[in-house]
């Protein structure tokens, strides 16, 4: 039985053992990524978000007839409640009857369904934005404190201390009441909404710290392995080492970490137009859409469900993808 076994096998050959190819790093992340069906289904959420919010909400503009800022005068009922979902109304401007798919939003009447969907453009461009700052310079200060280290380190190190140690909220109120208007107006040709550069400043200024720390820890360990010793000797330059064989290292944690930084300044843009001091009326952004539904929780829930739900939403897809690219990555994590 043992020589059929052997014989078999020498018939299978080395026609058989020619198919098996090689996995490479990245096929191996794919394949491990796609097995978790709760971070494709985020992945599927965010993308069916993006269209939405985009695509669609100009799409919903034009089939519904009115801008999300349009004031209806009868969007109010007998009792001065925004009216419910499925409602015609009377444009203030035009004078036409018009369709309000989940009602009116406050006192002045507006589209709700169309600044849900503008508040999520406003909200994603916060986010995603401030990330790509935030990871930008937290990379690039963290990587040139770990690799040079010495002096570099330690000023890198003492700027992470006073930006941890500053009081944001405060420097945000004082933003907003002082320039905050200026810096508002500021759209690039009305790509972005306004209010936007405001906080992705205030985002900025005190985010960049985070990767930083996480960047640092890792070049500093990377530092020490013999590729980089190795790359020394054949005399390439510190950038050279840092372009060529730091920051390829360096690609998972900076995935995985940006889709949680992203979810964050969803909830930050949130919190602080709750607060008054974020975007400002009358461009919707989930948070002022929350803030503004506070005077009718009690009568008229809906006006908040709407926007919360979609803070929620958008935040756990985020968080899930971020843990399914952490598990992709790095298995051993799981353990």
């Amino acid at each position: 039985m043992a020589g059929k076994a052997i014989l078999d096998l020498d018939s299978v050959g080395a026609e058989s053992l020619g198919e098996i190819e090689a996995r490479g790093y990245w096929e191996q992340v794919w394949r491990r990524f796609k097995r978790d069906r709760v971070a494709l289904v985020s992945v599927f959420f965010l993308v069916f978000l993006v269209l939405v919010v985009y695509p669609g909400a100009w799409l919903a503009e034009r089939l519904v007839g009115h801008g999300p800022n349009d004031i209806f005068t009868d969007g109010l009922d007998e009792g001065f409640l925004p009216v419910g979902p499925m409602s015609r109304v009377t444009n203030f401007e035009s004078g036409d009857k018009q369709l309000l798919v989940l009602g009116a939003d406050s006192s002045l009447g507006r589209d709700e369904f169309l600044r849900l969907l503008y508040g999520g453009r406003v909200s994603l461009q916060v986010a995603v934005l401030s990330t790509i700052g935030v990871m930008v310079i937290g990379v690039l200060l963290g990587a040139l404190a770990g690799y040079f280290r010495g002096w570099i380190d330690t000023v890198v190190s003492r700027l992470t201390e006073i930006t941890m140690a500053f009081p944001a909220l405060l420097f945000v109120i004082a933003l907003a009441s002082t320039v905050g208007s200026r810096m508002d107006g500021i759209t690039f040709g009305g790509v972005l909404a306004p209010g936007v550069m405001t906080l992705f400043l205030v985002f900025v200024v005190f985010g960049w710290f985070y990767p930083a720390r996480i960047i640092r820890a890792k070049v500093l360990s990377l530092r020490e392995k013999e590729f980089v010793e190795a790359a020394l000797m054949t005399g390439a330059s510190d950038w050279r080492i840092i372009r060529s064989h730091l920051l390829p290292h360096l690609v998972a944690p900076i995935i995985v970490y940006s889709t949680l930084v992203v979810a964050g300044y969803v909830l930050g843009e949130a919190a602080l137009s709750f607060l008054g001091v974020g975007i400002k009326l009358p461009t919707a952004s989930w948070g002022n859409m929350i803030a503004d539904a506070v005077n009718y929780y009690t009568t008229v829930p809906l006006l908040m469900v709407w926007p919360g739900v979609a803070v929620v939403l958008t935040t756990l897809a985020f968080n899930l993808l971020g843990d399914g690219l952490r598990d992709a990555f790095d298995p051993r994590s799981r353990l």
